[in-house]
């Protein structure tokens, strides 16, 4: 599946970001960009864990005591009603049932489904340094660690956003990569596809990836397809910078320098300058370059990920 695909991916979601009343006081905290914007380009599976195990709306609110390693989650007013158990196994079981979606938005500092920061708390009603995970988001993510997972406040940075979705869409494109059955050809033409993000992306690991590869020829495939993909999807969690960008940049220029004008050269190598000291977006050179790549074709880099990583009219690239 890629981004250009017709069928959409599928996402996860707590349910109160697409304005389900499933919260502890009956309301909900919608996200507009969840359901206003991500809506047109995937589909959701909207779940509350607590609802799901039998909590009530409106209900007593719950939250999380005891050591931030390993808290347990017990009613804010009745602490002897301990849910963390039910939260737990429901997120086991939940992490079974959806084998198919491409990522997980959660609902940030909540008890069941906050991914990190949310509040433990410690004896004499005080909480710790916010440094607790939520129990069914622990619980679901440890069966999916390679799983794009992300909570709607930090969307709302546009590099985490951006990052977000080219990570769900790389998830996306490896789901039907197994679909299609995973060979050395094809694991070698997936990695091609993606080199130039992953350079963006951790070029350290695209050292790495590359040297694994390598040595494929020695290994059964079978068994370095999931750890390839495993550390791919780890080093695009790390994000591109301007100066990592720039990089690929001028890689992708590098292909055009016996199609191009010396006017040309200068008028990308200028637009490329002025994206990498923040004159203008990342869309701007790239757009230069994408032209000039449909005047001059170059199979290796028309196959690229890195031009369109997601689709365009999401406009996530014009904030970079």
């Amino acid at each position: 599946m890629s981004a250009s695909s017709s069928s959409k991916p599928i996402l996860g979601i707590s349910a109160c970001l697409l304005g389900n009343t499933v919260r502890y006081n009956g309301g909900h905290k919608e996200s507009r960009l969840c359901s206003r914007t991500l809506s047109d380009h995937f589909d959701f599976v909207a779940v509350c864990p607590e609802v799901a195990i039998g909590l009530g709306t409106p209900r007593e609110p719950i939250r999380l005591v005891g050591d931030p390693a390993s808290p347990r989650a017990v009613g804010s007013v009745q602490p002897d009603r301990d849910v963390t158990l039910p939260l737990a196994e429901y997120g086991g079981r939940m992490a079974g049932e959806l084998g198919s979606i491409c990522g997980y938005i959660f609902m940030q500092k909540s008890p069941s489904c906050g991914l990190e920061r949310v509040k433990v708390y410690q004896q004499g009603g005080k909480p710790s340094e916010p440094a607790g995970r939520g129990i069914y988001a622990a619980a679901f993510c440890a069966r999916h660690p390679n799983l794009p997972v992300e909570e709607d406040g930090r969307l709302n940075d546009p590099v985490l956003r951006e990052n977000f979705i080219s990570r769900v869409f790389a998830y996306a494109a490896w789901q039907q990569l197994q679909v299609d059955g995973i060979s050395r050809h094809r694991l070698l033409s997936f990695h091609a596809r993606y080199k130039y993000l992953l350079l963006a992306h951790n070029p350290l690991q695209y050292k790495a990836l590359g040297q694994l590869l390598g040595s494929m020829g020695r290994q059964d495939v079978a068994e370095l397809a999931p750890r390839y993909f495993g550390a791919l999807m780890a080093a695009l969690k790390n994000c591109a910078t301007r100066g990592s960008h720039s990089n690929v940049l001028q890689h992708l220029s590098g292909h055009l320098k016996q199609s191009l004008s010396r006017d040309e050269k200068i008028e990308v190598t200028q637009l490329i300058e002025q994206y990498r000291h923040g004159i203008v977006p990342l869309v701007v050179p790239l757009t230069l370059l994408k032209h000039h790549f449909r005047q001059h074709p170059d199979p290796y880099v028309a196959g690229q990920v890195y031009l369109q990583p997601h689709p365009e009219n999401l406009g996530l690239r014009n904030a970079l």
